[in-house]
């Protein structure tokens, strides 16, 4: 592949990245979230799961913690998230999503979803399917993180 070819095809998938992560957001904002953005929801996936503390969370987003805690606060004033004691530290506590949260995180999953539908209505579900097995086997191991 060519040097052209090649930054050809990042810039596709810069873009492909790019316009999932803006149709998402816009699908979430549309089922009621107004007071949310982005980098919200690649907190909301870290803490999905079980909880996180501020420090696991900012590792997973590649930011201070500082600017996770701050991100924090924003989305446990917002009703997304709280603070909760951590079950196996007493000196640090847990962050984990609200039933608020877990309605976000459903919605940014039916929206997904809506972007992955129209892909299947113009490439159709096999080469969809092909596409995802494809990208797992590229994907690096680790978290998603927000392009800042």
């Amino acid at each position: 592949m060519q040097n052209s070819e090649a930054m050809a095809l990042s810039a596709a998938l810069l873009a492909v990245a790019g316009d999932l992560t803006q149709r998402v957001n816009d699908g979430v904002v549309a089922r009621g979230f107004t007071d949310v953005r982005p980098a919200h929801g690649f907190a909301f996936a870290r803490l999905a799961p079980g909880g996180a503390t501020v420090t696991e969370l900012a590792a997973h987003l590649g930011v201070t913690k500082q600017a996770a805690s701050q991100l924090v606060d924003e989305i446990v004033r917002k009703g997304y998230a709280e603070r909760r004691p951590h079950p196996a530290d007493a000196r640090a506590r847990l962050v984990v999503l609200t039933e608020r949260g877990r309605e976000c995180t459903r919605a940014a999953e039916a929206a997904a979803a809506d972007v992955v539908g129209g892909w299947v209505e113009l490439l159709g579900e096999g080469e969809v399917g092909a596409l995802g097995e494809r990208l797992l086997r590229l994907a690096p191991y680790g978290p998603v993180r927000p392009a800042w």
